[in-house]
């Protein structure tokens, strides 16, 4: 199994971070793939394997840590890039840490 689990909602409250922009200020850090829990279980095999599909986003995915889990929210195919093409089980990604 790549991912701990796969959802299909985000289940922790709004945090306001829409775009790159807002997430930048967060340094990444090596997350484990079998440690996230997704919240698309939907993903587009064009965009999976499109040599430029960070190109205008954040190269980095973002993950949200919230009730000792840590959700994918923005990074799906990224993360499976990681794993299935690149045989990586770690990835950098911008973490998150939302309050209990």
């Amino acid at each position: 199994m790549i991912f701990q689990t796969v959802g299909d909602s985000r289940p922790y409250p709004d945090h306001g971070r829409t775009t790159p922009r807002d997430w930048a200020d967060i340094p990444p850090r090596a997350v484990r793939l079998e440690q996230l829990t997704t919240t698309r279980s939907v993903l587009n095999l064009h965009d999976l394997l499109a040599e430029d599909s960070t190109y205008y986003g954040d190269l980095f995915p973002h993950v949200v840590a919230w009730h000792d889990r840590l959700y994918l929210e923005d990074g799906l195919h990224r993360a499976l890039r990681a794993a299935l093409v690149q045989k990586r089980p770690v990835l950098h990604a911008r973490v998150l840490e939302l309050p209990d």
